[in-house]
């Protein structure tokens, strides 16, 4: 009988650690970290067109494609998407430095319309997800989309 139980204990411990689900989609892991923790991370450190390029790509995989078990995107990602979108610079550093392939995840070309429509469009989605957010959200939708 103590073998038997001891058996089950260790049965159980071995077969709960093999599956792992995630709330909610991040662009996949790379090397130990999820897409968005790297290519946030290498934006906000060294800043260039190109890391900017791809984190607008993400961001938009991200919110349009949300995965995990919540099937929505992630708490804050919709409000930082639409925030890095109402940057007027931004419009142009993307027109000018995307590659064709990223070029591709908008329909529009003329990005100097699109994202800050697209950027309000977000900001509006993160209260919809998540209502709790509308105090911090509503007043930057105030200043940023006039």
């Amino acid at each position: 009988m103590k073998k038997l139980l001891i058996l089950a204990l260790v049965s159980f411990a071995f077969t709960s650690c093999g599956i792992t689900s995630s709330l909610y989609y991040w662009g996949g892991m790379q090397n130990g970290a999820t897409t968005y923790e790297n290519l946030a991370y290498k934006n906000y450190d060294k800043q260039t067109p190109e890391s900017l390029c791809k984190l607008i790509c993400m961001y938009e995989d991200i919110v349009s494609n949300p995965g995990g078990t919540r099937r929505m995107p992630p708490p804050g990602i919709c409000a930082e998407y639409g925030y890095l979108l109402l940057i007027p610079e931004n419009a142009a550093i993307f027109a000018e430095h995307a590659t064709a392939i990223q070029r591709r995840t908008f329909a529009s070309g003329d990005y100097a319309s699109f994202f800050p429509e697209k950027g309000k469009e977000m900001l509006q989605k993160e209260i919809e997800l998540y209502p709790e957010s509308a105090k911090f959200i509503a007043p930057l939708i105030e200043r940023l989309c006039k």
